[in-house]
């Protein structure tokens, strides 16, 4: 038997990273949602609670810094300290061909990253090395996750330098659950990365406001719809330029339901909404001088308890109503709505809508 006891838990609890090694690894957009005082205890050295102070604010700046500087292509990782804390980043895309959960690069990074003991990670009295994993992942890849970090510690080898070990390594697994990205989790980043602070409308607010379309829409997700702005506003513009952006970021067609052939790829049904995210960053990176915003129409048009029936009749943000006769048409609906907010609240002078599919028309 291979020298190597796995064990799950639900916290693996507190631990300096001399006393235990540790390797933190996930998607980089889900290491992004894990908060730093979940975490700290399995970075921080133990001191006096001055200098704890002191030291927390310096690794807090160490922990961001080494996700920002993670780009994986398809993996990547990044020392925290020395050789003993390492986080290592899955790749960020999968093809439609492979699970979501990355079990193969999953695998492949706990044999590479995962530190190496010295004797200060010798437990004297029973001769164990003890390592620590933390897995950041969505609730739904948890087992697919677990099965793929068992398969990195084998629980039988034939090679008998293995065999004649007398050290055991107790690894510790612990698994952080994120919830599934928020649609304008995208957003908020560029948006930090721009100093610019999203506006953002979500849930029964949509609805409260009068944003029928959009709300109407998305409400029966388990994710709530929302509307979502980034402005650019400098001094000495001359104009102003709204970029309207339909994302959907998944399309079942609602009640109106989609076959079997059609629904495969309406996770591309939010291009709209990504091509405006991409062009406003690229040109406010570039020191554009007008008032420039980008409004984003956020929804997943889910089948549900409260989705919106044929028939049914919804209040736009204009004043407008409409009547459904097919819920598979919800693109003009959030449209709708993002571009009268445009208008009326924005005060645009050149409004451009972007769009990835309208009727039988592909536009990519």
């Amino acid at each position: 038997m291979a020298n190597v006891v796995l064990e799950f838990k639900v916290s693996a609890g507190d631990s300096e990273p001399q006393s235990r090694p540790v390797l933190i690894l996930g998607q980089q957009n889900n290491l992004q949602q894990v908060s730093w005082s979940h975490i700290k205890g399995k970075l921080q050295p133990v001191v006096s609670k001055e200098v704890r102070e002191c030291y927390s604010w310096v690794l807090a700046s160490t922990w961001q810094a080494a996700l920002n500087a993670l780009n994986p292509n398809p993996t990547d990782s990044c020392p925290l300290y020395l050789n003993q804390a390492v986080v290592a980043a899955l790749p960020s895309r999968v093809s439609r061909h492979n699970t979501p959960a990355s079990v193969h690069f999953l695998s492949r990074l706990i044999r590479s990253c995962l530190p190496g003991g010295n004797n200060r990670c010798i437990v004297v009295s029973s001769f164990i090395r003890v390592l620590s994993i933390t897995v950041v992942c969505e609730r739904s890849d948890v087992f697919a996750s677990a099965c793929a970090v068992a398969r990195a510690f084998p629980l039988f080898t034939r090679r008998s330098a293995s065999s004649r070990r007398t050290e055991k390594k107790h690894v510790t697994v612990e698994f952080v659950a994120v919830a599934n990205v928020c649609p304008f989790q995208e957003i908020k980043a560029v948006g930090s990365e721009l100093g610019i602070t999203p506006v953002i409308i979500r849930g029964e607010e949509l609805k409260q406001r009068g944003f029928g379309g959009i709300y109407g829409v998305g409400k029966a997700a388990e994710n709530p719809p929302a509307l979502a702005v980034l402005s650019h506003t400098p001094d000495g513009a001359t104009q102003t330029i709204a970029w309207v952006g339909k994302g959907i970021v998944y399309d079942t067609g609602g009640l109106s339901i989609k076959g079997k052939t059609t629904m495969p790829g309406m996770k591309r049904d939010c291009g709209g909404a990504a091509a405006v995210l991409g062009a406003f960053k690229a040109t406010i990176k570039q020191g554009f001088k007008d008032n420039l915003h980008a409004v984003f129409c956020l929804a997943e048009n889910s089948v549900g308890p409260t989705a919106t029936r044929p028939d049914d009749i919804h209040a736009l943000y204009s004043g407008k109503t409409v009547e459904i006769n097919n819920t598979d048409a919800e693109g003009r609906l959030v449209l709708a709505d993002g571009v009268v907010y445009a208008c009326k609240d924005l005060s645009a002078d050149i409004i451009l809508d972007m769009a990835t599919l309208t009727g039988a028309q592909v536009s990519l």
